[in-house]
């Protein structure tokens, strides 16, 4: 099983895509043609996705090197990347048998109407599988592996409920869809505390700066194409050390912030594509639902947040929390984890925060700079049992992704960051049977109280 869901993992999330979309299409009724147009453009918008941030890692990687070798920035956990993470998930026995049990466990609670969401985004299906494998490696234990993988399937699943009206009423086109990503659910607890506190500060709950808003203030200084061509040069003259190599390296500097100008414009472009191919599925199956299941109505689709990833908001805090990321890497006491190959992840911190914030640029901004400085020691704390589950993989299948270097443990900002990932390891790992009881606990009470939730707004509809 597990060289079974490996070969179908390893024709990433391009290929997987279509075919899934494309046979899902035609088993709700959509025609061949328009399931197999739906799952193309998905494909497409996935294959845009990957050369964007693959032209943001390959430009600022160097030049972030570079500012680290010249300041002696170096810390002791090597940033790995999503692949890494993704490769560890899914080559150990929980993630072979993680998109079955978890589609089983969905459809479990759509029976028993604990949740309002159908989660096809099975790419995503990963983050669950990797909880579940540290979870594994540290305990030795493959109950305690599923057990932890489980959980956080469920816990996500609420949230994404939770926030699915909020979401729906934020982002445009996005009728009938919700985000169960456990990395973007993990940080909405904070995003709704933290907008609370700063609506008590007079002056900051008056306060509205939206992207739109800062172009209407600062005009191009607003522009997330500029500011990305900005922060682009800022970085490349930090790789200079003397005037005549700064001068020197002009094409390269302006080089390298036209580059992120790039990935900020493209961003969004891209996304469309993602919205044109799963809409139609979207409103089908939603349709389809509701036609032959009895008090249906209101189901959400589970998607991707690449969806949203394009929102000039997203991009804007994104951008500029790249730098800030670095700079508090290095000076937080007791971090080890310097944000390298990560930082194209930074992205999908914000898909289910904007709902909160309203999109605010300052509110967002200081929600993410909570979460990056907990995300970066929650990495340090991680990267011994992640280490241990990187070293197995790479022994069994000799992935490049997962090769560490010699004398570094291993980490990623992509769900090791997770404020669930981090709670259901230290309950499990650490509390045992202590921490799994308060885990059963809390999910089944929040299933519990979700099914309520949904039975008072089913009554509200009727």
């Amino acid at each position: 099983m597990e060289q079974v869901f490996s070969y179908i993992i390893g024709l990433g999330a391009a290929v997987m895509m279509p075919i899934i979309f494309t046979i899902l299409g035609l088993c709700i009724g959509i025609k061949f043609g328009k399931s197999l147009m739906c799952g193309l453009k998905v494909g497409v918008g996935f294959i845009g996705l990957s050369v964007i941030t693959a032209l943001l890692t390959s430009s600022l990687g160097p030049a972030l090197n570079g500012v680290v070798e010249i300041y002696d920035l170096q810390l002791q956990v090597f940033d790995m990347g999503w692949p890494a993470a993704a490769a560890v998930a899914y080559n150990t026995a929980v993630g072979a048998f993680i998109i079955p049990v978890c589609l089983g466990v969905n459809l479990l609670l759509l029976l028993v109407k604990g949740t309002r969401t159908v989660n096809i985004d099975l790419w995503n299906y990963w983050h669950f599988a990797f909880i579940g494998a540290v979870v594994y490696f540290a305990t030795h234990s493959l109950l305690w592996g599923f057990f932890a993988a489980v959980i956080c399937y469920i816990i996500t699943l609420v949230i994404a409920d939770i926030t699915a009206p909020k979401f729906q009423k934020f982002y445009k086109d996005m009728e009938g869809i919700s985000i169960p990503q456990p990395f973007c659910a993990g940080f909405v607890p904070f995003a709704w505390a933290i907008n609370k506190g700063l609506d008590k500060i007079p002056f900051m709950s008056k306060l509205e700066i939206d992207a739109e808003g800062m172009k209407k203030k600062f005009g191009i200084l607003g522009e997330p194409l500029f500011l990305g061509v900005i922060v682009g040069v800022v970085i490349g003259c930090l790789t200079c050390t003397t005037g005549a190599q700064l001068v020197e390296q002009i094409p390269y500097i302006l080089g390298l912030g036209i580059k992120m100008g790039a990935v900020m414009e493209l961003i969004p472009r891209v996304t469309v594509l993602f919205i044109e191919g799963l809409k139609p599925i979207s409103d089908q199956t939603r349709e389809l639902i509701a036609r032959k299941f009895k008090g249906a109505k209101g189901l959400s689709i589970g998607m991707s947040p690449a969806l949203v990833i394009g929102h000039p908001t997203t991009l804007v805090v994104s951008l500029l929390l790249i730098p800030v990321t670095l700079l508090l890497a290095v000076a937080l006491p007791g971090n080890q984890f310097l944000p390298l190959a990560s930082l194209a992840g930074m992205f999908y911190v914000f898909p289910l925060v904007l709902p909160y914030t309203k999109g605010n640029v300052v509110k967002t901004f200081i929600v993410g700079l909570v979460v990056i400085v907990l995300a970066l020691y929650m990495v340090t704390y991680l990267s011994p049992y992640f280490t241990l589950a990187a070293h197995d993989v790479y022994v069994n299948t000799h992935d490049a992704a997962v090769a560490i270097p010699e004398g570094f443990s291993a980490g990623s900002l992509d769900f090791a960051g997770s404020p669930f990932s981090w709670v259901i390891f230290q309950c499990v790992h650490n509390l045992k049977f202590v921490g799994a009881g308060l885990l059963t606990v809390l999910t089944l009470g929040l299933v519990v109280w979700n099914r309520r939730r949904i039975g008072k707004v089913d009554s509200v509809n009727n």
